[in-house]
């Protein structure tokens, strides 16, 4: 029987209990947050101290970094033994949950990313040398239920899991906001360049997830030599286009996250 304790149940770790609801991977969800309504099947209580009995040996943290060090000092009084701790806090390190559990304490620290709202999320996970094999198991089949997971070893990638994955989405939508734009600049009008943009976008990354070539050859696929596709790729592929402002907000976001995690 799978037991969670879920503290704090804004928009991730919303989506996180209804992925568990809706696929039946846990059992029984305690929600600790004070803003959550009444839902069956789910016990919902304000804060851990109204917490009844011994807590559930899966806890997963989801509530903003700057709360944590209000939680994990009551959290740290009543782990139980063997518990597995699942943290998706940004920029808070497995030595910062070490420093407030105990280095004994089983801890996971992952990256998620917003598609996890429709289940189409991907979650990048590190452990620290407490967590067994079969709490990795655990933290699969909880991260599964709302997109793929993915596993390093190396707790400095982490910087740049966030600024790929963890901020990814919000690139792509700038690219249907751009694409949008553009299509109203060429005399489109704004629904149907709204319509063109988004549908693009999503059945062109469906297609990249769904195929087995690599998106050079789907790009490839669709570029006809001295066509329309091509004239645009002469722009976006310029020394200074699309891939090296790309890289640029990438190595942007990877510096800040480092920044973050300094505190």
């Amino acid at each position: 029987m799978t037991q969670v304790l879920l503290i704090g149940c804004g928009r991730m770790g919303g989506s996180l209990l209804k992925g568990w609801r809706e696929s039946g991977v846990v059992d029984r969800a305690i929600v600790v947050d004070p803003a959550m309504p009444f839902l069956p099947g789910t016990t919902i209580v304000a804060s851990l101290s109204d917490v009844a009995g011994p807590l559930p040996k899966t806890i997963l943290l989801a509530v903003k970094p700057q709360m944590l060090d209000q939680v994990l000092p009551g959290l740290k009084e009543r782990l139980p033994d063997g518990a597995l701790v699942i943290s998706i806090a940004a920029g808070k390190t497995l030595a910062y949950f070490a420093d407030r559990l105990g280095p004994s304490a089983a801890v996971v620290r992952t990256m998620p990313n917003t598609p996890a709202a429709i289940g189409r999320g991907i979650t990048v996970c590190c452990a620290n040398g407490t967590v067994g094999a079969q709490q990795r198991e655990t933290t699969d089949r909880l991260l599964a239920a709302v997109g793929q997971v993915a596993w390093t070893e190396d707790e400095s990638l982490m910087h740049a899991v966030t600024a790929v994955s963890g901020s990814g989405p919000a690139y792509v939508f700038l690219l249907i906001e751009a694409l949008q734009a553009a299509g109203e600049a060429s005399g489109l009008p704004p629904d149907l360049a709204a319509q063109l943009a988004r549908q693009t976008v999503a059945g062109s990354g469906e297609l990249a997830r769904r195929s087995p070539d690599d998106p050079a050859k789907l790009r490839a696929d669709v570029t006809s030599p001295a066509g329309t596709t091509a004239a645009a790729l002469t722009v976006l592929m310029a020394e200074d286009g699309l891939l090296a402002l790309m890289k640029r907000a990438v190595a942007a976001a990877t510096a800040r996250s480092e920044e973050l995690a300094k505190g």
